[in-house]
């Protein structure tokens, strides 16, 4: 998997957990539930990361190995932090961080 491909995947995963928790807190208003936010964003985000990956996985025949491993458990983490952050920001910080080591 390439930077370029997870990027793409951290986006997918960013907006609908934006569009999801949006949806599930609406339905938890409506029925005078009480919840965390944040919490609730990043329940959603991992969900939909693993679906995410899985999906890149069957989709291209992918083996899980460490590389991937590691991929899937960054877009876990970096969904979550983009849904409580914004997804701009955390691409900034990607970037800034790529750029001073030289990328892949």
């Amino acid at each position: 998997m390439s930077l370029a491909v997870f990027l793409i995947m951290l986006l997918i995963v960013s907006t609908f957990t934006g569009l999801a928790t949006e949806a599930v807190k609406k339905q938890l208003d409506e029925l005078k539930k009480t919840y965390y936010s944040n919490l609730l964003a990043g329940i959603i985000a991992i969900v939909l990361s693993i679906a995410v990956g899985a999906a890149y996985i069957i989709l291209t025949s992918a083996i899980l190995n460490e590389k991937m491993a590691v991929y899937l458990i960054a877009l876990m983490l970096l969904s979550w932090l983009s849904a409580m952050v914004g997804y701009d920001k955390v691409i900034q910080a990607i970037s800034q961080i790529t750029s001073k080591t030289g990328g892949e």
